[in-house]
């Protein structure tokens, strides 16, 4: 059985033999639209993280048999053009539930504690040069007995309010299905949640209800001192909208994870703000623990092993 991953650089040095050991095992790095078509060939199972699996590319593929999908999402894969071929589609899901909810009280934490200015301050040598114990020139605030507004509330943000609630925090939330099936917090519409919460934590798809889901009128809702968090998906919230309020100091700051485009432009408003302290940025690596990975390969070759 042949197996091709072809853009295997998305697992960064993962180890792969649990997938190997399941037949030939071909990696590419990354592959271009034309390159996928001609790699694909002559396999029986393709792996494909990002790379988009279209009907030009099932064309060029008579032995494809299973697609496995090295992600939660199959928004890359033509679920319709594969079923009308008979080609099996398996994805992983909650894989990475874990790491995303680290890295969420990750950014809330740094922006709530100013972490990167004190870190800086001691670094530097100013703490040193300071003559004084401590410093005081940049607020430090507490999460206990604030408000979080979690925008979607499935695996990950069920994660999120647990977490919320050991630091003392209230939780609501808001379904962005339109189903408030949680009955442990509070439902809440949005522009409520906007408005009440001290933190707001984003952990939804991006689907035609959710894209565009928070801009400029929904910025313009939140406390001044209130940040917002996106680990969810780039296009919820209106990243123009977003730098600018972060421009005019209207909301405390803001953290994300994920972007419209990805890798993010070098031009993009959110990289040139007046503001930057208010702002932290991770590269979409909220999933991508050294565990999460390994479970990831693990639960591939589960699905490989399981056949056509």
């Amino acid at each position: 059985m042949k197996i091709v991953f072809l853009d295997a650089l998305t697992l960064g040095d993962t180890p792969l033999a649990p997938i190997a050991a399941l037949g030939e095992l071909v990696c590419y790095p990354t592959s271009t639209p034309g390159e996928a078509r001609a790699r694909a060939g002559d396999c029986e199972v393709l792996i494909v993280n990002k790379v988009r699996v279209d009907q030009a590319l099932l064309e060029v593929a008579p032995r494809l048999r299973l697609i496995c999908e090295a992600a939660t999402g199959v928004n890359n894969i033509d679920l319709e053009a594969c079923s009308a071929r008979g080609i099996a589609v398996r994805n992983v899901a909650g894989y990475s539930t874990e790491p995303v909810v680290q890295q969420t009280f990750m950014h809330i934490l740094s922006l709530m504690g100013n972490a990167p200015y004190f870190d800086e301050a001691v670094k530097s040598g100013a703490y040193s040069r300071s003559g004084i114990f401590t410093d005081l020139s940049r607020p430090v605030r507490e999460l206990d007995g604030r408000t979080i507004g979690i925008v979607g509330m499935g695996t990950i943000g069920r994660r999120v309010a647990a977490v919320a609630e050991a630091f003392g925090m209230k939780v609501i939330y808001y379904s962005t299905s339109g189903t408030s099936h949680c009955t442990e917090y509070p439902s809440v519409p949005l522009d409520t949640l906007l408005a009440t919460a001290d933190v707001v934590s984003i952990h939804a798809p991006l689907n035609d209800r959710t894209r565009g889901l928070i801009g400029a009128a929904g910025l313009a809702k939140m406390k001044p001192e209130a940040i917002i968090v996106n680990m969810g998906r780039g296009g919820i919230i209106d990243e123009a909208a977003l730098a600018d309020a972060i421009d005019r100091e209207a909301i405390g700051g803001a953290a994300t994870d994920v972007f419209v485009t990805e890798p993010v432009p070098q031009d993009h408003p959110l990289l040139r703000t007046r503001h930057p302290e208010r702002l932290r940025f991770t590269p979409h690596t909220g999933w991508a623990s050294v565990e999460a990975r390994e479970r990831l390969v693990a639960r591939i070759a589960e699905n490989i092993a399981k056949g056509f």
